[in-house]
């Protein structure tokens, strides 16, 4: 399948990067240093942040309001040299569009007031209108993008379709996922069916938010890992490689590149490294010079500190970091980031020891580049 054709919008000046070492790393061209970014670096642990949420009202009024979206994106980017920035959204965005009816419980995480379980479910879900059910999504875009002013990358994200399957059909968040494995056991054709449905949606979602600003986009299959091997090939990277296959591949004269991320899927990365994306990310439970072999220089790699590390001293976290970066070794195709999302509990001065040691440690590694 050809790759659709970008149509650039007015809704942003298309202005020059002045720091794309995070893009170019992506598709592993040279760089100076290893860049790097942490995955919900906007968020609770940073006390400017918790302040506009409260101002906000609810986390989804703060993500439906493309100004204080934009405000709680560069945030982190006022605190710490970071190399990319990321939207600020959810993945259950596109659910939420389909009609399910998500709310948050104190406590508890989001929940769908009507889950989707039987053969009337998955075929009455209609599919999201972009700019107009999601388009608060590709306002936030747009105005981030306007306002980092090309002082780095921003990068749009989505949920993978089994990972947002399984909340659609849970109805929240669980732990043995009953309710999707026996779907998926008892009724391939209804998962399959549901699959399809939602990547589809996923990859009209990317291709917006990339017309709209975002200059690469991330598919977080947060779930996959809880998937036997042949399961995950099947229901899971079997509908990633759909939505890379249709995406937007350019846009500003720049290849956009496409990051998946499956949290415990180390022992698959060369199966996923054949799906035609730029990059994937590795959590910390697979070495990354392991990593390296076992996609063979197809793609870049992301990753992959213990995010618990960052609850250690500064002097650790420095020595930790030296050995994530030891590990993948030198040259480029190195992004540096957390294994997993930021606890919300940490303290950001640990943060900006990591950054700090990353951009310093790194550039030995790319002396040759």
């Amino acid at each position: 399948m050809l790759n659709p054709t970008y149509n650039d919008l007015e809704t942003y000046s298309v202005t020059e990067l002045k720091n794309d070492t995070f893009l170019r790393a992506l598709l592993r061209q040279p760089v100076t240093y290893t860049p790097v970014w942490m995955m919900r670096q906007a968020g609770r642990y940073l006390p400017e942040y918790r302040e506009t949420r409260a101002k906000a009202g609810s986390f989804m009024d703060l993500c439906r309001c493309p100004e204080l979206a934009c405000e709680v994106t560069i945030q982190p980017l006022e605190r710490f040299p970071l190399d990319a920035a990321i939207l600020f959204s959810d993945i259950l965005t596109i659910p939420d569009a389909m009609g399910l009816g998500l709310y948050f419980s104190e406590g508890e995480g989001p929940r769908f007031e009507r889950p989707v379980r039987s053969t009337q479910d998955v075929r009455s879900i209609g599919m999201p209108d972009m700019q107009t059910d999601l388009g608060y999504v590709m306002d936030a875009v747009s105005t981030i993008r306007q306002e980092l002013d090309g002082r780095v990358p921003l990068i749009g994200f989505s949920g993978s379709p089994w990972t947002l399957a399984t909340y659609m059909i849970e109805g929240s968040s669980t732990k043995n996922f009953a309710q999707s494995k026996a779907m998926m056991f008892d009724r391939p054709d209804l998962m399959h069916e549901l699959l399809g449905k939602v990547a589809n949606s996923v990859t009209q979602y990317l291709n917006a938010q990339i017309e709209s600003g975002a200059q690469a986009a991330m598919v977080f299959d947060t779930w996959g890992g809880v998937l036997t091997p042949g399961d995950y090939r099947e229901f899971s990277l079997r509908y990633m490689e759909r939505i890379v296959d249709g995406l937007i591949r350019e846009a500003d004269g720049r290849r956009v590149p496409v990051v998946l991320f499956t949290k415990g899927g180390g022992q698959w990365l060369d199966r996923m490294a054949e799906t035609g994306c730029d990059a994937l990310g590795v959590d910390w439970t697979t070495d990354l010079a392991d990593a390296r072999r076992l996609v063979g220089g197809q793609v870049a790699l992301q990753g992959n500190l213990d995010p618990c590390t960052l609850y250690a001293s500064p002097e650790r976290i420095r020595r930790e970091v030296g050995r994530v970066l030891a590990s993948y070794g030198a040259g480029s195709g190195h992004v540096f980031n957390l294994g997993h999302g930021i606890h919300p509990d940490v303290n950001p001065e640990h943060a900006a020891a990591m950054v700090e040691a990353v951009h310093e440690q790194s550039r030995p590694y790319h002396a040759s580049d």
